[in-house]
């Protein structure tokens, strides 16, 4: 068995597996299985994740596990680049699977610790020419940042060197006929050949190792033409400049050059901001545990240590503004805890000494020390951030359309040049040279492939803000189509907790002898309806009186146990709790509140009636805010539950629902939704995730709504971690925005090609307006997409619950949700 930490033996090298110079050393230190957490995590041969609890077990067997490992990567610049590095890991031995998103740049990879080792796949993406990090490492935003700053050198660079060339240059735009003189022209042409150097050599130098790379590596990308047309102009210039007389002699275009050099970096540089910016919000949420923290030692000191590096039973310090690295409990002090990223609310929570602290929020106030009680993949801040990863390199249909053209366009973009350049040739070889520049440089499809993936990012990164994680980015394209949204009736549009109303007692039984004995069995049980009838006995009566023996919980229909009278005072009775079938009894008025009924069985064999517990649910105060803003938008609204006809009913219509359907069992959900499919709607579905499963897999797109979803195991392609049911409609009208966006994008970058291409090779449209426009193209994508960054649409007649109670980790269901009880002879009324 394989224990992660524990050493192995590396597997035979692959004969190509030599060390390579762009191999940084520190990778091969990532072989070590203990560091494999800290960008990883263990799943099955097919990439899914491991039942829970499995993956951070003592043993995994490696015949039967794999590792799903996620690292960015640095040189790609387009979805050509994506292509070459997915093909690269997948030809390794012993990788089952690899996806690269160019909008993010970052990579996922399933890969068998049986047969390869992290360094030698890693090794295989530098061999493409490309870098590679693990995506948690402190030094991959570290080397972000650097990224960063070359990209500015650069383009200050590019820049300066373009003035200085456009001041030599003007002369010859601006004379007459005899004004300059053959050595001063030619004195000028060699000042602007010594001037554009620098940025030839420096400023373009990643475009040209990129298409060095894709011409030994024999393939294309985006950056070849480019490259090409650079190289043909600074060739032709240099060779009017050292040949005036020759075929070239006639004109140089080093202003063209330096100009057009300088429009690209601009767009690259600017479009890497407004990458990080916007979709880099998902990489923010994902890297927010600290690198390492202060851990108590044996002599009752605090050491730094790595993060990964702590474990279960820990006692760990955390000091204001970090956060909290692990799940665990607060043993000495006291603080407040930001924990947006788990409920979607920005309000401060207080953490006093014995409550609980969640990974990935953050302490606002002092410091606190923290018993570790979960790490790695037991906390739910590793199911966001799995949920994240995932989403994140998931590739639209819109995007893998692009992915799929981006090479042959490219060899399109080739052909095109030589023959443009081919026509030219007769008549003048500079300005057929010159076109064929144009032609590579304006018909870049830069613009194409990061239309999509940008405007889903920055959305997935907008919603996750907000507290709604998108676990598939295909799922807002489906999202926008939507006409009819289903809802599961309790704990979306109600809260998740019952409340008890009323206690209706027979005979000379009394409310608080009844909700007593009520409650024994139903701490036994963790139905919503047993929970309420216990949470409102512990408030009011005395619990230790009944001593519960024999119990059965019959599923749906409620407890059956003998209970027995721990002063001695009544002889042992049986007794039931549930349905008024399971009691026994006559069925109530199924209009009226949700009934549980208390029973006594006699000797005799008998059923004898002692009470009725009315429970109410708690109608989430925006829901009909929420219909009515649905409604408004086009979208019908339907409800499916599994409840009573009658409280389904009354549900709808406190929330303005027209079509109900009660007492549904998932199949019958399932048949209702696939009904409304054969009609032709698109439909999304609305559950709490815990018996949704079926219905939210079988529709067009699904949310799992309410805090005791399990995230990993989740069937939706939203999840919302918050407390606001107007998160639901909001996340519609935001999916329907980006699709408009990746339209116009589209759009934008099909004309910009239809319009611009014929120019160029008609010889109409100079290399540097044909750099300025290839960068405006792409520049205009991103900005277009960086709307999507701002808040989520408000909605009309729409408030978020005021007081709604956060959706803490460690919160009992219901317990927030009831109101104080008065104890009478007869009822509990709520005062």
């Amino acid at each position: 068995m394989f224990q992660p930490g524990a050493p192995v033996s590396a597997p035979a090298p692959h004969p190509d597996s030599v060390t390579s110079p762009l191999l940084p050393q520190r990778v091969e230190l990532l072989d070590d299985p203990q560091e494999w957490l800290a960008f990883g995590r263990p799943c099955t041969p097919a990439g899914n994740p491991l039942p829970s609890g499995a993956a951070d077990s003592a043993t995994v067997d490696p015949e039967s596990t794999a590792w799903d490992s996620h690292v960015v990567l640095e040189g790609m610049h387009c979805a050509a680049c994506a292509l070459t590095i997915e093909d690269a890991l997948r030809a390794v031995p012993g990788v089952v699977q690899a996806d690269v998103s160019a909008a993010t740049r970052r990579a996922r990879v399933v890969w068998q610790p049986g047969r390869v080792l992290p360094s030698q796949w890693m090794e295989a993406v530098h061999r493409a020419g490309y870098r590679t990090m693990p995506a948690m490492d402190a030094f991959a935003r570290d080397q972000r940042l650097r990224e960063s700053r070359r990209a500015l050198w650069r383009w200050l660079v590019a820049g300066f060197c373009m003035m200085q060339v456009m001041m030599y240059a003007w002369p010859a735009y601006v004379a007459q006929p005899g004004d300059l003189s053959g050595e001063m022209e030619q004195l000028l042409r060699w000042a602007s050949w010594v001037i554009t150097l620098p940025v030839v050599v420096f400023s373009c130098g990643p475009f040209f190792t990129s298409a060095l790379r894709d011409i030994r590596l024999r393939r294309v990308s985006m950056d070849l033409p480019v490259a090409l047309g650079m190289a043909i102009t600074f060739v032709v210039s240099t060779a009017g400049t050292f040949d005036p007389a020759g075929t070239f002699g006639k004109e140089v275009y080093y202003d063209s050059l330096t100009m057009f050099v300088f429009f690209l970096l601009t767009g690259r540089w600017l479009e890497l901001r407004l990458r990080d910016r916007t979709a880099g919000a998902l990489e923010a949420v994902m890297n927010r545990l600290p690198d390492s923290v202060e851990r108590r030692a044996v002599d009752g000191g605090f050491t730094r240590v790595a993060t990964r590096r702590i474990g279960v039973g820990d006692t760990i310090r955390v000091l204001p503004g970090e956060a909290f690295p692990a799940d665990g409990r607060i043993t000495v002090g006291n603080t407040y805890a930001d924990e947006a990223l788990l409920t979607g609310e920005s309000t401060p929570v207080a953490r006093p000494v014995g409550s609980a602290v969640t990974a990935g929020s953050y302490n606002l106030q002092s410091p606190v020390e923290v018993l570790v009680e979960g790490t790695g993949g037991q906390t739910r801040f590793a199911q966001i951030v799995a949920l994240m990863e995932s989403a994140s390199l998931q590739k639209p249909r819109l995007a893998q359309l692009a992915d799929r053209i981006a090479r042959p366009f490219l060899v399109a973009v080739l052909l095109a040049a030589g023959l443009a350049a081919a026509y030219w040739w007769p008549s003048d070889p500079g300005h057929a040279l010159m076109v064929a520049v144009a032609v590579l440089i304006v018909t870049c499809p830069c613009a194409l492939s990061l239309a999509t993936p940008v405007a889903m990012l920055t959305a997935a990164g907008t919603l996750a803000r907000h507290g709604v994680l998108v676990r598939n980015l295909q799922g807002l394209e489906a999202l926008a189509q939507v006409d009819t949204m289903v809802f599961d009736k309790t704990g979306t549009l109600t809260r998740d907790g019952m409340a008890l109303q009323a206690v209706h007692t027979v005979g000379d039984c009394r409310a608080d002898d009844a909700l007593a004995l009520a409650a024994a069995l139903a701490r036994q049980s963790m139905h919503p309806a047993s929970r309420a009838l216990a949470a409102a006995a512990a408030q009011q009566v005395p619990l230790e009186r009944w001593q519960v023996t024999g119990l059965q919980e019959d599923a749906g229909l409620g407890l059956t146990a003998t209970v027995e009278d721990a002063t001695g005072g009544q002889a042992p009775r049986t007794i039931r709790l549930g349905s008024a079938s399971h009691a026994g009894v006559a069925t109530g008025d199924s209009s009226a509140a949700l009934q549980v009924v208390l029973s006594e069985q006699t000797t005799d064999g008998a059923l004898h009636e002692l009470a009725r517990f009315d429970l109410v649910e708690d109608l989430r105060s925006e829901a009909s805010a929420v219909v009515h803003a649905l409604q408004q938008d086009g979208v019908a609204v339907q409800l499916l539950s599994g409840d009573r006809r009658g409280a389904v009913q009354r549900v709808a219509a406190q929330a303005g629902i027209a079509r109900a359907q009660g007492e549904c069992d998932p199949q019958g959900k399932l048949a209702a939704l696939q009904a409304l499919q054969l009609e032709g709607h698109h439909v999304a579905m609305v559950g709490d995730g815990l018996n949704d499963g079926p219905v939210l897999a079988g529709a067009h797109v699904s949310f799992a709504f309410g805090r005791a979803v399990p995230l990993a195991q989740s069937r939706a392609d939203f999840v919302v971690l918050g407390g606001s049911l107007a998160l639901v409609p909001q996340t519609v009208l935001l999916a329907r925005r980006t699709l408009r966006v990746v339209r116009q994008n589209l759009w934008w970058a099909a004309a910009y090609n239809a319009l611009c291409v014929p120019l160029a090779v008609a010889g109409w449209m100079p290399a540097w307006l044909a750099g300025l426009g290839m960068a405006l193209s792409s520049l205009l994508v991103v900005l277009n997409a960086a709307r999507l960054a701002r808040d989520l649409p408000s909605l009309q007649g729409s408030h978020p619950e005021e007081g709604a109670a956060p959706a803490h980790l460690d919160s009992v269901v219901g317990s927030a949700t009831q109101p104080p009880l008065h104890l009478s002879k007869t009822t509990l009324e709520p005062v």
